[in-house]
């Protein structure tokens, strides 16, 4: 009988009035509490006798706004209009509305419900309480050369600093609402003209297929947009830094901003460049160039030299020059563990020591992972639980994950020195190789918003090579990655930078 009711047109009928804006204040006012669960921060404020009465969420709205461009310029005036009252006000930000369901959503955002007794269309301000930390420094990308600023909480701020880096009218921001509760606003941020319109439209389409009760923070929709969410290895690039996004964007990327969230998501991501760093252009390309291949040298020793140690003193000793042999054995004559065992055992001292360092306040932190690894690493020696010379090489290895610019892909080199640990272990470099054509093949089939993952060596891009692994001088990079499938395909005219050298 309800269905019946509800689908039938008196039904629909009432379903429809039930969504507008009542007529007489006392049905707006149970009608408002009601939507909002009678909350104990709800404000419903009256004004003098001209019939106008205000509903707000308090702990949303800015109380000194309200007062002053609101309350008292609507004192001493009598009005008999919504169109009125409207026009006598001077708030950046007020639209009008019939509907029920929008005006309580906009108040939830920070507006201010401006009721006008026996009128059906309500008045919707925009005056949100600022609530958040000023511009500061990059904390997790820091550099010496070039600027220092990072994003804060505040969607707006974040977009006021890429728009002072891009000051172009082709910048274009799109809105979108993404969770059920939290009702977060997601900014996508790219040029046209540059960008690619296939790109926008795939993305534009995956946060709108997105059915969640909300997301906190950027990184969460990271993991929601990623194409493939079993792998371990980031598809797309997290970031704090303005400039960096603005450099990304003027090649053809796209930014995604969460509300509430000091990252930025930067999409599509090559694996190389999680390697690279904004500095890289603000320095010689020769410096840039040997900072890069100091990088990836960091990437092989992290991931390879312990699996190294464990695989030639496990099965293949022939490849231990003598020298060094005798060293080993010396080293490791009182150690009653197998090598993989051993080298198991520090990796595991060592990320307890960098978890605790970094969960601690950041003075406790730092002093816990000096002294803990010195007075560990000094213990574990003397009292023949491991070699000295393997804690230089653990050593090495998580010196080599903390060169990595990228937090995340830091991460990933964190977690794959285990299972080729393990594989040395077993198998000797038979299993090393094993466990890196896994992680070749498995990087050759991922791809980032339809991108190949490792462009641009796969597929061979060769013009890309300018920038990846090495940087060549600026004057060779006139053209932007083919991994963006940009529609503007040159940075600058090549033929006049040619002419001005």
């Amino acid at each position: 009988m309800f269905f019946k009711k509800l689908f039938s047109p008196k039904g629909k009928l009432q379903q429809k009035n039930m969504d507008l804006i009542p007529e007489t204040r006392e049905k707006m006012s149970v009608e408002f509490k009601k939507r909002l669960q009678d909350s104990a921060d709800i404000l419903e404020n009256q004004i003098g006798i001209s019939g106008i009465t205000l509903f707000s969420v308090g702990t949303l709205i800015d109380k000194t706004m309200l007062h002053r461009d609101i309350i008292d310029p609507l004192k001493d005036p009598a009005f008999d209009s919504i169109q009125k009252i409207m026009e006598h006000l001077s708030i950046g930000e007020i639209e009008k509305s019939n509907q029920m369901e929008k005006a309580v959503q906009a108040a939830l955002d920070g507006n201010v419900i401006i009721y006008l007794e026996g009128n059906s269309t309500v008045l919707l301000a925009k005056i949100p309480s600022r609530v958040g930390r000023s511009v500061s420094y990059a904390q997790n990308e820091s550099q010496v050369i070039g600027p220092q600023m990072a994003f804060t909480e505040s969607l707006m701020n974040n977009i006021t600093l890429v728009r002072n880096y891009i000051k172009d009218t082709s910048l274009c921001i799109e809105n979108l609402q993404v969770g059920s509760r939290t009702n977060k606003l997601v900014s996508i941020v790219y040029i046209n003209g540059i960008v690619s319109e296939q790109m926008v439209d795939s993305l534009r389409k995956r946060i709108q297929e997105i059915k969640i009760d909300g997301i906190i923070d950027s990184s969460v929709l990271e993991q929601l947009l990623a194409e493939n969410s079993l792998t371990i290895f980031p598809q797309m690039a997290l970031t704090e830094r303005p400039d960096r996004v603005s450099d990304w964007l003027l090649k053809g990327k796209l930014a995604i901003f969460v509300e509430g969230s000091s990252l930025a998501i930067v999409c599509p991501q090559s694996f190389m460049e999680f390697f690279q760093s904004m500095e890289d252009s603000n320095v010689n390309w020769q410096i840039a160039t040997f900072w890069r291949l100091l990088r990836f040298i960091a990437l092989f020793l992290s991931v390879f030299f312990t699996a190294l140690y464990v695989a030639s003193l496990t099965y293949h000793y022939e490849v231990i020059p003598q020298t060094l042999l005798f060293t080993l054995t010396e080293s490791r004559a009182k150690v009653p563990f197998p090598p993989i065992i051993e080298a198991l055992l520090l990796e595991f001292i060592m990320e307890l020591l960098r978890e605790a360092g970094a969960r601690l306040p950041t003075k406790v932190g730092q002093t816990m992972g000096i002294v803990g690894g010195i007075v560990i690493g000094t213990a574990a020696v003397e009292a023949g639980f491991t070699s000295n010379i393997l804690i230089i090489i653990i050593s090495l290895g998580a010196l080599g994950s903390f060169v990595t610019p990228s937090y995340t892909m830091g991460n990933v080199i964190r977690i794959v020195r285990f299972p080729l640990i393990i594989l040395a272990g077993c198998w000797g470099f038979y299993g090393m190789m094993y466990g890196f054509c896994f992680l070749l093949l498995h990087l050759l089939r991922q791809s980032s918003l339809g991108s190949p993952y490792l462009a641009p060596f796969y597929p061979p891009r060769f013009k890309d090579w300018k920038d990846s692994i090495i940087r060549l001088p600026l004057s060779f990079t006139n053209k932007r990655p083919d991994l963006t499938m940009a529609e503007d395909e040159y940075k600058y005219d090549p033929t006049k930078a040619k002419k001005h050298n």
